[in-house]
């Protein structure tokens, strides 16, 4: 790969070039990768695949308008080319006064802080990720009732990523990634359910072990067979670890400083209000160590820090950047993110809602009929109203016990309620780069039969 030395004077230079071809400022992001991924089915390799590129995208400012525009072609006739028009493209855009580079007082120094440990050793080898997914898949089809496979995968990942600014920002850094997944099929009468498994981390040596995640993909489809169905009505509904983390995405969405300003959002007039019970915390936290969305500064040059957007279930800030915190007359709270080839826009790290003191055990334990999550289906929240309606499978409650499964549901509420009636379990367990604990949310409607 190139090195970091050579990718940002690559963007000195680009950013350099355009204020010579006529923009009043500019900044240039490269992201490069490599990537290794391998899938099994039924004992075979069906696919080894390995990936390589490298992009590069150029915003440019002319006055208040701006442009932006990308290419994963760097030689030097190419972005030659690419400067000209990023600067006609400014110069035709509409005026934007929010749209603007941060000062120097604003900057992060670029630096990396000790500590965030985000690239683990080395690429693995593709056999070293065949025999991950191999195990995983044994010790699924093993599970007593699995009767197919829709296969096991496995894949390693590592990105650099370097930003340079004409206000004097440079900075760059990298991150890999691993993961696998088994995905198990259950028959039972003729009817067949399917569960899955997986673990992700930056590290390799930070997996669950590949016979547990297949074990456990195998034992979540048996367990689901022989659903029924229940009738419709109102009740207390947990959703499961793996689960939860998905209303956490939606109140992201919700507290966007984007939606904010565009005044498109359920929660834009609810800030230092009581949205979750007293306790309730939910933190961001870019610096995690080997976090799966870690950065040591955000997509604009600003330095990064953990903030908790929800302290004792009282809303304390919108996600911000530079320009959505211009338009609603705030600050940035550093989290702007981008794509190679579009400005930045506001988004969460490391999001966690942190855990509560009950067990899920005693969570349910106290229920006398209600639902227990463990799919859903498709994607049912409106941020603009906050009406929250999915498909969903599980199991039954019945007087503090799990009972059977059921399936061919609708789980229904509006988010605002969600969040007021909603008490987090103990068991926080991060899987990805938003988590969440076993969740209660008590008075929701099921459509059922």
């Amino acid at each position: 790969m190139t090195q970091t030395p050579d990718l940002l004077d690559r963007l000195a230079s680009l950013v350099d070039q355009a204020t010579r071809a006529g923009a009043d400022a500019a900044d240039a992001v490269v992201a490069q990768s490599r990537g290794l991924e391998v899938a099994y089915r039924m004992g075979e390799r069906e696919s080894l695949e390995r990936a390589e590129s490298m992009d590069l995208g150029l915003r440019v400012f002319v006055g208040d308008r701006t442009a932006s525009v990308a290419s994963g072609d760097l030689s030097e006739k190419t972005l030659a080319a690419l400067v000209e028009r990023a600067v006609a493209m400014a110069k035709a855009a509409p005026p934007d006064p929010s749209v603007l580079l941060a000062k120097a007082d604003q900057l992060s120094d670029g630096s990396m802080p000790p500590g965030l440990d985000l690239i683990g050793p080395g690429e693995p080898s593709p056999e070293a990720l065949s025999e991950m997914a191999k195990a995983a898949e044994a010790a699924m089809l093993e599970v007593s009732g699995v009767t197919n496979s829709e296969g096991a995968g496995a894949s390693w990942g590592r990105t650099d990523i370097a930003l340079a600014t004409t206000n004097g920002f440079t900075g760059a850094y990298g991150r890999t990634s691993a993961g696998f997944s088994s995905t198990a099929i259950a028959e039972q009468d003729g009817l067949m359910e399917r569960d899955y498994d997986y673990s992700s981390a930056t590290h390799m040596s930070d997996l669950a072990a590949a016979e547990l995640v297949g074990r456990t993909a195998g034992q979540r489809a048996v367990r689901r067979l022989g659903a029924k169905r229940v009738k419709s009505q109102a009740v207390p509904v947990v959703f499961e670890q793996r689960l939860a983390g998905g209303l956490l995405r939606n109140l992201s969405s919700a507290i966007n400083g984007a939606a904010i300003a565009r005044g498109v959002s359920f929660l834009k007039d609810k800030m230092g209000e009581q949205l979750f019970q007293p306790g309730v915390t939910i933190i961001d936290d870019p610096l995690r160590p080997r976090g799966m969305a870690s950065r040591p500064f955000d997509a604009e040059g600003l330095p990064v820090s953990a903030f908790a957007f929800i302290q004792d279930g009282i809303l304390q800030a919108w996600v911000m950047d530079l320009r959505s915190a211009g338009k609603l007359g705030l600050e940035s709270n550093g989290r702007a993110s981008r794509g190679i080839g579009s400005p930045p826009s506001p988004a969460v790290s490391n999001l966690d809602m942190q855990p509560g003191t009950v067990t899920p055990k005693a969570m349910i334990g106290e229920i006398e009929n209600g639902f227990y999550v463990t799919e859903l289906i498709g994607n049912g929240a409106d941020i603009a109203t906050g009406d929250y309606s999915r498909g969903a499978s599980g199991f039954w409650i019945e007087n503090g016990e799990i009972t059977h499964p059921v399936n061919e549901l609708t789980i229904a509420s509006n988010l605002k309620d969600m969040f007021l009636a909603l008490t987090p379990a103990n068991d926080l367990v991060r899987r990805g780069s938003v988590n969440a604990p076993t969740v209660r949310i008590d008075g929701m409607t099921i459509a059922g039969q």
